[in-house]
């Protein structure tokens, strides 16, 4: 990762004058010591990996938690639910708190929060206790260090590849799935689900060290400038942090971004991206293939292939949204995703077949590359707010997935079959590429209400 990173630092030296002289100057001088901002962005990349484990333990260990407790799927699904909620609603907050308090600061209690809700759940009895821990302490902690937290810090420390920062970034979750799922699925089955939580937990708090360490808050505070930023500027001091209420600076935000037909626009695709993947797939694949007769090993490796190729359509998501207007990559990811979901049930059987294969590559492809797009649209359209924005229309995205986590559980309880949940996805997010049509960009619209915001004041 780190050498990946370097490459893309020093790339632009062999490109002459065409990446602008800004930027070429400021990559010449930092050719033999890497900027500040990748070290940053690695140290950002690792702690996400780490809040992505436990998000990755649920669709593993919801069959052997119905064993054990005799709990339901919808039960145990409602746990799932909790915690995506939380997931996302916290999300605004944390950024907030990010300017208040430091990024640094944040995320480090963040990991503290994921390793305790992931540890605690060892000892747990009853069901309130799955809801408490699974639920609200690694919902509430893995929320500190969602896709805001990406926007937050691609929006301090990057001028430059902005997007492709995103995406690599975004694509850190996935790579925590391909990581985890295969672990947890194989430590569930030799020794039972206890152990990938403790592992999990052990995960979260190994990260806390080079939080501590590397994740600076802003460039100024070690002297330097934002990567791509004029080099001929003066650092300027240290940004002072926010005063008042995070939790206020949060809901002006959101009231200042819902008088917006944009926010609403972006905010009810993004609801569908969240219930077509991590709500439905990322919750209920492995039980779905495990309905059809495959191993529950087979199907949580399949899960963690969608990661791996997530990483490189997520990375490619990026590069593209620096290039492509990012309506148009939205109408397409979701419109190809939609008509995935529709033939996915007809895939399923004991074994993998070559057109589960086809569906997993393609999938993977899509999975959230709607992330940088959506990220950039908030940056364009909300300026500096824009991060706090992103927060709340990821929450969105985080009810969506936690009514199609519940809704789905609810849906194999009733019918024995998940298929209806799976039409209804594909559906939906034929009307999430509608939606994006319709965002106006905010440089080339006329309409008074389209301007964009800089403040929440």
């Amino acid at each position: 990762m780190a050498r990946f990173l370097h490459i893309l630092a020093i790339r632009p030296l062999f490109r002459g004058r065409t990446s602008g002289n800004a930027e070429a100057v400021q990559l010449t001088t930092t050719s033999r010591r890497i900027h500040r901002a990748w070290i940053v962005a690695i140290v950002a990349f690792v702690t996400l990996i780490g809040a992505a484990g436990f998000r990755s333990v649920p669709s593993v260990l919801i069959e052997p938690l119905h064993q054990e407790f005799g709990w339901s799927r919808g039960t145990i699904s409602a746990a799932v639910s909790i915690n995506l909620v939380l997931f996302g609603l916290f999300s605004p907050f944390a950024a907030a708190l990010m300017d208040r308090l430091g990024i640094r600061r944040v995320v480090s209690w963040a990991l503290v929060l994921v390793a305790a809700g992931s540890g605690l759940t060892v000892f747990m009895t009853s069901s309130w206790q799955l809801l408490l821990c699974w639920g609200v302490l690694v919902g509430v902690g893995t929320g500190s260090m969602s896709m805001a937290f990406v926007a937050t810090v691609t929006g301090r420390w990057f001028v430059a590849r902005r997007g492709l920062v995103s995406g690599v970034l975004t694509a850190a979750g996935a790579t925590g799935q391909l990581i985890f799922l295969p672990l947890v699925a194989n430590l569930a089955v030799d020794y039972g689900w206890r152990t990938p939580a403790l592992v999990v937990a052990f995960a979260a708090l190994a990260v806390v060290p080079f939080v501590l360490l590397f994740l600076h808050n802003h460039p100024q505070d070690v002297g330097t400038t934002a990567y791509g930023a004029d080099p001929d500027a003066p650092p300027a001091v240290s940004a002072a942090p926010v005063t008042g209420s995070s939790a206020l600076r949060a809901l002006r935000s959101l009231r200042q971004a819902a008088r917006t037909k944009t926010f609403w626009l972006l905010a009810g695709g993004f609801a569908i991206c969240g219930a077509s993947t991590n709500g439905l797939v990322g919750t209920h694949f492995v039980t779905a293939a495990h309905d059809h007769g495959m191993p529950s090993t087979t199907a949580a490796s399949l899960l963690a292939l969608v990661g791996l190729f997530d990483v490189a359509g997520t990375i490619l998501s990026g590069w593209l949204t620096d290039r492509v207007d990012p309506r148009l990559l939205l109408v397409g990811y979701y419109t190809l995703r939609g008509a995935s979901l529709m033939i996915l049930p007809s895939l399923f059987a004991p074994d993998t077949q070559p057109s589960m294969w086809v569906f997993i590559i393609f999938y993977g492809l899509d999975w959230i590359a709607t992330v940088p797009p959506t990220v950039a649209l908030c940056r364009e359209y909300f300026g500096d707010i824009g991060p706090i924005v992103f927060g709340w229309v990821f929450a969105s995205h985080q009810v969506g997935a936690a009514i199609a986590a519940f809704g789905a559980g609810l849906t194999r309880d009733l019918l024995g079959s998940y298929d209806l949940a799976w039409y209804v996805a594909g559906g939906l997010c034929v009307i999430a590429a509608f939606l994006s049509f319709k965002i106006t960009r905010s440089g080339t619209t006329a309409d008074p209400g389209n301007t964009p915001l800089t403040s929440a004041g």
